[in-house]
């Protein structure tokens, strides 16, 4: 019988030159782990959406990614009465014929019998469906060639990816590697691993995995039209530096820089979630000195909203839920959080403290986020995503389809938190950690300690008693560590994602190797000096302020227009539910009354995301039901759009006796000085001079004060609809 014909590399041969062939003539048993699953799972036949998903499909189940090859192995020969495979008439098998078109499948025709996986399946079934040796060699790595290329737009590349065995051989294992773009908008993959390149300027990554192996290559697509000379551009820091060499190499040009209005109205908004008053807003435009900009900034950082709207953005992701812990519990957490912020705790020392969290309850609050999410599992995931950027939820059914992550690795951090419990107190609730810190493998029943992602055992475990140890110091120490390859980056790449509207890493809480940052260079460099300024937060806020790239105006240029990956201009960004709401509250002159919140309380200082409210629900305020970012809804809606059009309350702000529409046209009979004083509040800045004319205009057809001010109102609310108004800018 015949065997697939692969190539194998000898061990001295550089890849590429000294190919051996392995005689296709040449007979060996065949493996169901390194032959079979492989073919199931290039063909999608264990996926999620087939014979993979929880009930599996027809009748038939397999392991979601063949991560459980023996359950896959009896599945196929034995249930069923033994029907789906056949090793006295192997072409008659059900799993044969039903994968290549011989009998209906839902799934269509997935393996043609002129394919040499056909081929191997029909071998395997014919010697009689072997398990194949234990100690056979198993696939530990696999490469690609080439592992970076610039190409042009349109440009196709073929792909190799050969696998290395534990026995040192090299297999091309290219028809049986599934591939996968993170950017479709720049680079397609073929099944067949043919990438080719789109029609817009970026990098983008292809994702290659066999047998829980993964790998990427990375495509940089320049513009078509080279730019000579590429002109200067002025750097501030050393964030220029990187994202402008880039820049270069694709033959971009950065937007130039925004004006002082715009850059007052982005920091106010992106700094403490609030916006500039018009006093606020004349200050600083009448300000010349040269670093008026950076004053800003500190003065920002300096201010209790600061705090107020970080520790919103933070309640989101520790899970600060009032239906999962009630209104005090939720409410001492949420305030612990804003202390932590106000006083400028390192975000190392945050960390630390939430990860160790133990004690009595009403003195340690930021333990509640173990009330959240009281099991083991759901403790060390959430606390991954947050932190690490890592998920690895998924592990805890099956190898993480598109990283290293296995199920010996969830269970593994997952152990860091099997000791903890809860008890009442005459005190009040205590959080202890008391019982053994280990976890049991899911499928072999084997005990697993404690140990962080990517490294070795923790040594000092094995030396005490598992039931009188808490091993979370020592997961925060190594969390935390600045040698940690996640800690840093992470956290950089949230509060860049947050300044420049896209993280490096995008999603920003999907840290993997098969999701690299657009721009590894900066990446590492901004979490280099988050390291260096000992995780101040506020000071790596002041290094990214201070770039030229933040500084950029959303005006596109020729060369960047189609460019959102590469922070060539500033991005448009729809404001959180939070803010925006506090800015329609603010311009219009009217607070929003909150049901059980103090009268004035502002929406970015709400702790309970729970509180009924249609505005905040409808704009995309998360429930807290995950740690993931993606709860937060940003993209904009019809819905949005019409209810800022007809809303009876914003119509109810807006026309208010006492708002501020209503005091404005009192207090400036100059329709001039009214419609100046309307841009300040709402666009924080002054009108143009046709932009005047317009509103004077407007203003002047009125009849008496009535219809003046019916005009100012339609005039405010007609700036409140603008994108100018909606989105930071």
């Amino acid at each position: 019988m015949r065997l697939p014909l692969l190539l194998l590399l000898t061990a001295s041969a550089p890849l590429g030159s000294m190919l051996a062939f392995v005689a296709a003539a040449e007979e060996r048993a065949l493996h169901f782990e390194n032959d079979i699953v492989p073919i199931l799972s290039r063909f999608n036949c264990n996926a999620s959406g087939c014979h993979g998903k929880a009930e599996g499909q027809n009748g038939f189940k397999l392991s979601v990614f063949g991560f459980d090859p023996a359950t896959d192995h009896r599945a196929l020969t034995m249930e069923g009465r033994g029907r789906r495979v056949s090793p006295a008439s192997p072409d008659q098998s059900l799993l044969l014929l039903k994968a290549s078109g011989g009998m209906p499948h839902g799934g269509g025709v997935r393996i043609p019998r002129e394919r040499p996986e056909y081929e191997t399946l029909r071998q395997w079934i014919a010697q009689g469906c072997p398990v194949g040796a234990a100690d056979a060699p198993r696939a530990v790595k696999i490469e690609v060639s080439p592992a970076e290329r610039e190409m042009a737009m349109g440009q196709s590349q073929p792909l190799v990816i050969t696998a290395t065995y534990s026995d040192g051989k090299q297999f091309d294992v290219t028809r049986l590697a599934r591939f996968q773009s993170n950017q479709e908008g720049l680079a397609t993959v073929s099944e067949d691993g043919v990438v080719t390149a789109g029609q817009t300027p970026g990098i983008a990554a292809v994702m290659a995995s066999f047998a829980d192996n993964v790998t990427v290559f990375r495509v940089v697509i320049p513009r078509g039209e080279k730019i000579e000379p590429y002109p200067a551009v002025t750097e501030h820091n050393f964030i220029d530096r990187l994202v402008y060499a880039r820049l270069a190499q694709l033959q971009i040009v950065p937007a130039e820089v925004c004006s002082d209005a715009e850059f007052l109205r982005r920091v106010y908004l992106d700094l403490i979630g609030t916006l500039p008053t018009p006093d606020e807003a004349r200050r600083f435009l009448a300000d010349q000195r040269a670093n008026r900009r950076a004053q800003l900034v500190d003065e920002l950082l300096a201010r209790p909203e600061f705090a107020n709207y970080w520790a919103l953005k933070w309640s989101d992701l520790l899970r600060v839920d009032r239906q999962a812990l009630g209104y005090k519990a939720a409410y001492d957490e949420y305030r612990w959080i804003r202390r932590s912020l106000a006083a400028g705790v390192p975000l190392d020392q945050f960390a630390r403290e939430i990860v160790t969290a133990s004690g009595l309850l009403t003195e340690n609050p930021q333990g509640h986020l173990f009330r959240a999410v009281p099991e083991p599992g759901k403790a060390a995931s959430t606390l991954s995503q947050v932190f690490l950027g890592v998920r690895i939820e998924c592990a805890q059914c099956h190898h993480h389809p598109y990283d290293r992550w296995g199920q010996d690795d969830y269970f593994a951090m997952s152990a860091y938190f099997a000791p903890l419990s809860r008890r009442d107190s005459p005190l009040g609730e205590i959080l202890v950690a008391a019982g053994a810190a280990e976890a049991t493998h899911p499928r072999t029943g084997q005990k697993i300690i404690p140990r962080p992602l990517g490294v070795g055992q923790v040594s000092n475990l094995s030396n005490q008693p598992a039931a009188t140890t808490d091993p979370r110091a020592e997961l925060a120490s190594w969390m935390t560590s600045p040698d940690n390859p996640y800690f840093a980056r992470n956290l950089a790449n949230r509060i860049w994602a947050h300044l420049l509207g896209r993280g490096l890493v995008e999603p920003v809480d999907d840290v993997r190797a098969t999701n690299p940052p657009s721009n590894p260079e900066l990446l590492d460099a901004l979490s280099a000096d988050l390291v260096k300024q000992k995780f101040d937060l506020r000071g790596l806020i002041r290094t990214i302020c201070a770039s030229r790239v933040y500084q950029h105006s959303t005006r596109p240029n020729p060369t960047n227009e189609r460019d959102e990956q590469n922070y060539s201009r500033a991005l448009l960004r729809r404001l959180d539910a939070e803010v925006l709401l506090d800015a329609v509250c603010q311009t219009t002159g009217v607070p929003e009354k909150f049901s059980g919140a103090a009268a004035g309380t502002r929406a970015i200082e709400l702790w309970d995301s729970q509180l009924e409210h249609d505005f905040l629900r409808l704009f995309g305020r998360p429930v807290r039901a995950s740690a993931c970012e993606c709860e937060r809804v940003v993209e904009p809606s019809v819905a949005q759009v019409l209810h800022l059009l007809n809303s009876e309350r914003v119509q109810q702000k807006l026309a208010h006796e006492d708002g501020l529409i209503a005091r404005l046209c009192r207090r400036e009979s100059d329709n001039g000085r009214l419609a100046e004083e309307l841009y300040l509040t709402i666009f924080s800045r002054y009108p143009t001079d046709d932009e005047r004319q317009v509103a004077v205009g407007h203003l002047q057809r009125a009849s008496d004060g009535a219809a003046r001010r019916t005009a100012a109102e339609d005039l405010a609310w007609t700036m409140l609809n603008s994108l100018e108004f909606v989105f930071n800018h």
